[in-house]
């Protein structure tokens, strides 16, 4: 039996609800997955126009699955948590190898795939099959914290446990897909974070947070980002008309993406003798005298959840390789284009490329 809630919501939704999105109603699981991974940590409408994109490069898991790791990265470029993006690929593979294709039709089975969790597999499961699983984000947890009242913080055991016990006792079990996108859009159109729209919510009589004046006060969150604070130094070594990159590791932001000669410190360094001495001439045994000229340009900065990422880029010319590099990628300026580089890596080419106030142009 549907509760008050869930009638409310659901009469919402066909009479009002106008939230235009281009996965809304879909029922192929591939586009359902894939417009779930792009919208983790990501903001709808800046996942829009990378959803599109990639249905248009990729219209079938099979192409996905062929592609090249630095097209598929390419393509990713900007949206953050590239670990997403390895998991996309990886998955993609492992469909095609061990289910030819066709994604698994069940909860549990979708949720043995790498980088699909509980929400993702929710997500697909109702969307593409119409199974009654509850899908519990950030939304749901806020809407119902303040329809319901509940002061519980939604970032502890017990919180999830509570408002994932909730979302179940609300699910319309027989139109679960088209109840959980309504739930989703509510909370991004109606109780938004700030500034909620409570005077016209069709909620509000029996909403608790509404008559006892406590909208903003929940949901309660305990726990806050200390944000980590970071310097790079990225050295564009330059030899004739070709540039040194290099494909960052595992275990850090921005794996599998390419960048230059990265020097990281706990502060803000100044480029002089003793540094140059330390960390480039003596590491990589290039000479004083190898050294042409040397550029360094303004400071870039990038966001990220936990990080405040600090940059600036020095260009070094050469008047011959170093030997620790003759084996390495160096690049036309026109190559870059062709490999996946981190925003902040990014905002400077754009710049420098353009020939504006990057401190020094390509």
């Amino acid at each position: 039996m549907a509760t008050p809630f869930t009638n409310l919501l659901l009469k919402w939704n066909q009479h009002t609800n106008d939230r235009p999105m281009p996965w809304k109603g879909e029922k192929d699981p591939y586009k359902i997955w894939l417009s779930e991974i792009i919208l983790q940590q990501t903001r709808v409408e800046q996942g829009w126009d990378y959803y599109e994109k990639f249905l248009k490069n990729f219209p079938t898991i099979f192409q996905l699955a062929a592609a090249k790791d630095e097209k598929v990265f390419k393509l990713w470029e900007g949206l953050g948590y590239y670990n997403r993006c390895k998991n996309l690929l990886f998955t993609a593979r492992h469909i095609v190898k061990e289910y030819k294709g066709k994604f698994p039709s069940t909860y549990d089975s979708l949720l043995l795939l790498k980088g699909v969790g509980p929400y993702t597999a929710s997500a697909i499961a109702s969307f593409a099959y119409n199974l009654p699983h509850a899908v519990v984000d950030g939304n749901v947890f806020r809407v119902f914290s303040r329809y319901y009242g509940i002061a519980t913080a939604i970032d502890t055991k017990e919180g999830i446990a509570i408002f994932n016990s909730i979302a179940n006792e609300n699910l319309s079990t027989s139109k679960a897909g088209i109840y959980n996108q309504a739930l989703m859009d509510f909370g991004a159109t109606v109780c938004k974070p700030m500034a909620p729209r409570c005077p016209s919510c069709p909620m509000k009589k029996n909403c608790k947070a509404f008559t006892q004046s406590q909208v903003n006060l929940l949901p309660v969150k305990l726990k806050i980002i200390q944000k980590k604070n970071r310097f790079f130094d990225f050295f564009i070594f330059k030899y004739q008309d070709t540039y040194f990159i290099q494909k960052r590791g595992l275990g850090d932001i921005w794996s599998n993406l390419y960048q230059f000669y990265l020097i990281e410190n706990e502060r803000r360094a100044s480029l002089n003798t003793a540094y140059m001495q330390k960390y480039i001439l003596e590491p990589l045994s290039i000479s004083k005298q190898n050294i042409e000229s040397m550029l360094p340009s303004n400071v870039y900065k990038q966001t990220l959840t936990h990080q405040q990422i600090e940059a600036r880029f020095i260009l070094v010319a050469l008047k011959k390789k170093p030997g620790i590099f003759t084996k390495a990628l160096w690049l036309k300026k026109e190559g870059f284009r062709k490999y996946p580089f981190p925003k902040i890596v990014n905002d400077f080419l754009k710049i420098a490329m353009a020939k504006g106030n990057s401190g020094f142009s390509f």
